[in-house]
């Protein structure tokens, strides 16, 4: 299908899953939902490069169970398959899972070419079941859900429209230090934010940050690393999973009419000299190149 074919079904499944559920559907990213409407009404010449996000929350009238279902579009969906994803309090990690890897085994058998959220949903509710009443063995039952995230190491790319304001910019390097995570910010236009450190302090960090008023602020991608603690303690774990060694704010040559346009060739060398230089396509659609 051509980019423009498979902005409209984009769309055209969006609009479906809006009458469907149209208190149930939240849209995650409003700026790259605005551009797929530009796009597609001819408003924007090149096709959009941001993945489309949303999230539906089901109610599972079946099981009496409230679940999550995080979705996003790579631009060439329907041709490529979208991330979708299952969360729910009612499941327990070894559960949530299997649940999610047998989810993407038959989109990735069934839908290929096709849109494909509708078809999730339904195998979601035929299938809930069967996860939320599979038994576990008691060691899992007995674990602390906080027990069981603490022995996650998270890293969290985040994305943001623009970061001026000095007050965000405090906020975003004392919370940073206040949780223990590592990594560092770029303000100006775009933003960018990296955070590692324990999966309950990442997602922390992020609830704040996201309170902030933003135009635009979204995780563009995340990495999770399960440790087993039996085997090894959490510090040493971070260690070793850790790529910055404290958190700090990056200014590299600043550029633009309003000086607001830090060298991205800088922050891709940055980025590659701590073998991470590959988010630099996940964040702006084009591989990096060194200044």
């Amino acid at each position: 299908m051509s980019s423009l074919a498979n902005a409209e079904a984009q769309m055209s499944e969006l609009e479906l899953l809006f009458s469907m559920f149209p208190n149930e559907i939240q849209v995650d990213d409003q700026l790259a939902f605005a551009d797929l409407k530009d796009y597609i009404q001819g408003k924007i010449q090149s096709s959009p490069t941001s993945r489309l996000q949303y999230t539906v929350n089901l109610h599972l009238d079946a099981l009496n169970v409230l679940c999550a279902l995080s979705c996003a579009f790579p631009p060439s969906y329907p041709d490529e398959l979208p991330e979708i994803s299952i969360r729910s309090d009612s499941l327990y990690r070894s559960q949530q899972m299997q649940f999610n890897t047998e989810l993407h085994e038959y989109l990735r058998k069934s839908c290929c070419g096709e849109i494909c959220v509708l078809n999730a949903i339904e195998w979601i509710k035929d299938h809930a079941d069967i996860y939320m009443n599979k038994e576990i063995t008691p060691s899992e039952k007995r674990q602390p859900t906080n027990r069981t995230k603490d022995a996650i190491c998270t890293r969290l790319w985040i994305y943001s429209h623009h970061i001026y304001n000095k007050e965000k910019r405090k906020n975003i390097l004392e919370w940073a230090k206040e949780l223990s995570l590592t990594g560092f910010s770029m303000p100006g236009k775009p933003g960018v934010v990296c955070v590692e450190g324990t999966y309950c302090a990442c997602e922390e960090y992020w609830a704040r940050v996201k309170r902030l008023t933003w135009k635009r602020i979204l995780i563009r991608h995340r990495e999770d690393t399960t440790t087993d603690v039996r085997n090894v303690d959490m510090i040493s774990a971070l260690q070793k999973f850790r790529k910055f060694k404290d958190f700090e704010e990056k200014i590299f040559d600043v550029h633009g009419n309003r000086g607001n346009h830090m060298d991205l060739g800088q922050l891709y060398q940055f980025l590659n000299e701590r073998d991470c230089g590959d988010i630099f396509q996940l964040y702006f659609g084009v591989e990096g190149k060194a200044s």
